[in-house]
């Protein structure tokens, strides 16, 4: 057995058109290699977003100069592989072209035995433009093809719209939160491998049949092999073995290993059990001697998308290990505009941030990229689950013989290097695109089909039908047959009629509710549209002032500034912002306050949205917010900004996802309910103690609650008026605060205001903050005189703490702890916060009682 392989990482670059080579950083992109030689300025800073769209109208060209050590050049095989090139590539070695490139999703590999020497190679790359090369497209297609998100005008080509014809991330072109930057470059690993003999290419542990008391799993083996032989194929896994014999032909071959584990570690999503993964290795031997051997890593579950006819219409929910998995979590997108800036801590982050959360699922969305496997593998470790687009979204596709085969290559490709992840749940076609065209309902729609002749709306549809409908059901058929596709998000059931497009008011399939932002529906709203599985919902900020700073000066800090503008891509945003601030929230002071207000309103929106819809389970199966993360600093529906800083929402949504939750509605305006809701597999047995209390925090009633909720439930445990509870007293000058008890032990603890909170009549608090004995300086004990609402905890360190925008009460103390982020064996780790600045509401307003 021998297998080599020697990294390619010793590039420069230049523009096709000139002269001068510079370093390059490989993976990489002509951007940052721009950017880090100094010849162009920040991309993310102020409005120089417009000043670097030049880039992508030119070619550029990469080179690497190499020596082949001896070891590895005595190899028969020597290929050169490409783990992704964006997009449009030739590679030449020593000047004889090797591969043409097409698609940045895809690996692309070159046999290059015959074309190296020792010493004094050469491999050159000339990127084409993703715009020069698909301009031409455009022209012979004879009309436009709909791309909703694709910033044409940013990048001076008025309405040519050309990403739908590249397959390369959809997101580089633009989006409603994001910049465009066109980017080429080699973006994953480059290298040349080296092997003789015999080789296993791939692994994958099919599994069968799996149950808590067996495992029934069948690991698929690929080889290559120069020559035919005869010898034993051995599994191992945490100490069981399995072995077959197996007589290979020379060339490639393909073999099956059936395989049973009793009483297995199964993995679970989190929440629910040990994310547990073992290790398995394949080798082949012949006799005593090893010829080649390959590891993999894979948790052993089932899981399923269970959808039945129900009394409400379909059910749309995750089974995991045969237990019904209420879903909560958010939308993912790529964590920067260039992805070569993604490191392992960043990735790291926002998973631990997940699961810290109390998240179990994160939807990675078909405008940005196939993960890199360290996303995946920090799902499967912290037993995040995965629902996971293909990469199309908002557009409608050609449909050329020579698009369509691309497209079952990548698809083939990706679903077959992520199919030993554990976490990945569902493979879902596309965001948006089937409620987005409304094929059989005339009313349904964005108004796409309408722009179109009767010839080209069914020339569209047939090639959108050849993509969603045939190449990317049957790929995952090919490579991991019995996991679950969805053609669309969102969609009701692929029936082929009108029925087939999901609406605010489906009661089958998946939901994007956008009425609460893009329509301006009140916030209540969120409690009246509830599906089946709700995928996307979301409402914007601004990121805090630390972060506004790091892409606009003092002087930009305006609503309207043209810095401001350029960093909120939605084009109403920062006027929606402030339209739903004056419904609900009291008006800040100036603008550094509103960033901070604008928080807690998303804060709020989120939280209503999130508790509506877990009080509505078993009608409502899931919950995933849009969106997890920013790909640079910007206004935008994220919870957790560019860098890292959690906003307020990330908080709020940690509570309200919490296992065991209390969960208080009072959206009809004459009542209070209270509800249970638990995603644990025991009973809840306890009290919900509430008290009725002035702002100063004297008590004027008390009420106890019998609370008794099944196993994975939510339960209505009481209802109370509100008459009865405010007794003729002022509401906007009470609160109520309630407390979920079991055993003595408090499970939660929620606070309800009976006025929107512009109308609550809050006096300026005096807040202190007492370092907790013995804890070393990271945890600390808040308490108040007066109300203090969304208390807020800024800490000089970067980091987390264990609860923030909450709100404070007279004779309640809170005590949190803080953990820094770590670039080492954890995300988190306790540590001091350094300085640290407490503020609340009334800091940011300028409408208080004693003002």
């Amino acid at each position: 057995m021998s297998e080599l392989n020697l990294k390619l990482d010793a590039w420069t670059f230049k523009a096709c058109d000139e002269q001068e080579w510079l370093p390059a950083q490989v993976p990489g992109c002509v951007h940052t290699d721009l950017l880090k030689n100094d010849r162009i300025p920040n991309p993310f800073y102020g409005t120089n977003e417009r000043l670097v769209q030049w880039i992508d109208k030119k070619d550029w060209e990469y080179t690497a100069a190499f020596d082949v050590p001896q070891e590895l050049f005595a190899q028969s095989r020597l290929e050169l592989v490409f783990d992704g090139l964006d997009t449009y590539a030739d590679v030449s070695i020593n000047g004889t072209r090797v591969i043409s490139a097409d698609n940045m999703f895809r690996t692309w590999k070159a046999d290059v035995k015959d074309l190296l020497k020792c010493e004094g190679n050469v491999a050159h790359i000339r990127f084409r433009s993703p715009i020069q090369q698909d301009l031409p497209k455009l022209e012979q297609l004879g009309y436009a093809l709909p791309a909703s998100n694709d910033q044409s005008d940013v990048g001076e080509l008025g309405d040519k719209k050309v990403s739908i014809f590249a397959r390369k991330a959809p997101y580089h072109y633009g989006w409603d939160w994001g910049p465009r930057f066109v980017t080429s470059g080699i973006w994953r690993e480059v290298r040349l491998e080296g092997w003789s003999d015999t080789r296993i290419t791939d692994i994958y542990i099919r599994q069968d049949n799996i149950t808590a008391a067996n495992a029934n799993f069948t690991a698929i083996v690929e080889i290559e092999s120069e020559t035919a032989w005869e010898g034993t194929l051995r599994l191992a896994a945490d100490g069981y073995a399995w072995e077959r014999e197996v007589k290979l032909s020379a060339g490639a071959n393909k073999v099956e290993l059936q395989a049973d584990l009793a009483n297995p570690k199964l993995w679970w999503s989190r929440g629910l059990g040990d994310a547990h993964l073992y290790s398995f290795e394949a080798s082949l031997a012949e006799g005593e001697t090893v010829r080649a051997s390959k590891s993999i890593r894979t948790g052993l579950r089932s899981i399923r998308v269970v959808r039945e006819k129900d009394a409400h219409g379909t059910s749309f929910y995750f089974e995991v290990n045969g237990v019904p998995v209420f879903a909560k979590g958010a939308n993912h997108i790529p964590n920067d505009s260039f992805l070569t800036e993604i490191t392992y801590a960043r990735y790291r982050h926002e998973i631990a941030t997940a699961a810290e959360s109390n998240m179990n699922m994160l939807r990675v969305w078909g405008g940005g990229i196939y993960e890199d496997r360290m996303f995946y593998e920090l799902c499967d470790e912290y037993g995040m689950l995965v629902w996971q687009d293909f990469m199309f979204a908002c557009s409608m596709y050609p449909g050329d013989e020579a698009f369509l085969e691309n497209v079952r290559l990548e698809a083939e490709e990706n679903v077959k290097r992520l199919r030993n992840h554990p976490s990945v749940a569902l493979w879902c076609g596309n965001n948006e695109i089937d409620i987005a065209w409304g094929n059989y309902d005339e009313n349904i729609g964005w108004g796409w089909k309408q722009l179109y002749t009767p010839e080209q709306r069914e020339k569209m549809w047939a090639d959108y039908e050849a993509i969603f409908h045939r190449i990317l059901p049957e790929a995952v058929n090919k490579m991991i047959a019995g996991t679950d596709y969805w053609p669309s998000s969102p969609m009701q059931a692929l029936t082929g009629d009108a029925s087939q497009h999901a609406t605010n008011s489906s009661t089958s399939g998946d939901i994007h509710y956008w009425g609460v932002w893009h329509a301006v529906e009140p916030l209540e709203n969120y409690n009246v549209h509830i599906g089946r599985f709700m995928s996307e919902y979301g409402f914007q900020s601004f990121p805090e002032y630390k972060t506004v700073r790091e892409y606009a000066e003092e002087s930009d800090l305006a609503l309207e500034s043209e810095v401001m503008l350029a960093h909120q891509k939605n084009g109403r945003g920062n006027s929606l912002i402030k339209e739903y601030m004056d419904m609900y929230l009291p008006e800040p002071k100036d603008f550094p306050s509103f960033l901070y207000m604008s928080q807690l309103l998303q804060a709020d929106a989120m939280r209503s949205a999130i508790e509506a819809h877990r009080r509505r389970k078993d009608f409502c199966m899931g919950t995933l917010y849009w969106q997890m993360n920013d790909c640079w600093p910007v206004a935008s529906w994220a919870g957790v900004d560019y860098y890292g800083r959690w906003k307020a929402m990330q908080y709020h949504a940690k509570r309200s996802f919490k296992d065991v939750s209390l969960s208080i509605d009072g959206t009809s305006g004459t009542h209070v309910n209270f509800h249970v809701i638990t995603d644990l597999l025991a009973p809840i047995s306890g009290t919900i103690d509430v008290q009725v209390l002035t702002f100063s925090g004297e008590v004027l009633k008390t009420v106890a609650i019998a609370a008794e909720a099944a196993a994975n439930s939510a339960q209505q445990v009481a209802s109370l008026t509100v008459e009865e509870l405010l007794e003729g007293r002022e509401p906007g000058s009470v609160l109520l605060q309630a407390v979920l008890k079991q055993g003595g032990e408090e499970l939660d603890r929620k606070e309800h205001y009976f006025v929107p909170a512009k109308d609550i009549k809050l006096a300026a608090p005096t807040i202190r903050i007492t370092e907790v004995a013995g804890s070393g300086g990271t945890q600390f004990t808040l308490t108040t005189d007066v109300l203090a609402k969304q208390v807020w905890i800024a800490s000089e360190a970067e980091g987390i703490f264990s609860d923030n925008f909450f709100d404070l009460v007279p004779g309640v103390p809170v005590t949190v702890g803080f953990q820094a982020r770590q670039d080492g064996a954890a995300a988190f780790a306790p540590a001091s916060p350094g300085t640290i600045e407490v503020r609340s509401m009334a800091d940011f307003i300028n409408s208080l009682v004693n003002a």
